[in-house]
């Protein structure tokens, strides 16, 4: 996720970035799919996870607003 909104800043165009912005958020969808995997399969206790489930929850909000914002702007 991280390197892919590294990319993003670095996009040549509006297009682009909400491109870069979109693979984040696919990215994040996919972490949190992966934490939610592992609560449910017992490897890791929801406890010790949660925290970071509700990070990834935060930066794909973030990362919403920010396309929602750059599609806004490019209309």
């Amino acid at each position: 996720m991280g390197a892919n909104y590294r990319e993003a800043r670095r996009a040549r165009s509006t297009a682009e970035f909400i491109s870069k912005i979109g693979d984040c958020l696919k990215e994040a969808d996919e972490t949190d799919y992966w934490l939610e995997l592992l609560v449910r399969g017992g490897m890791v206790p929801e406890a010790k996870i949660s925290a970071l489930r509700d990070e990834t929850n935060q930066l794909i909000a973030i990362l919403t607003m920010v396309s929602k914002s750059a599609k806004r702007r490019n209309d």
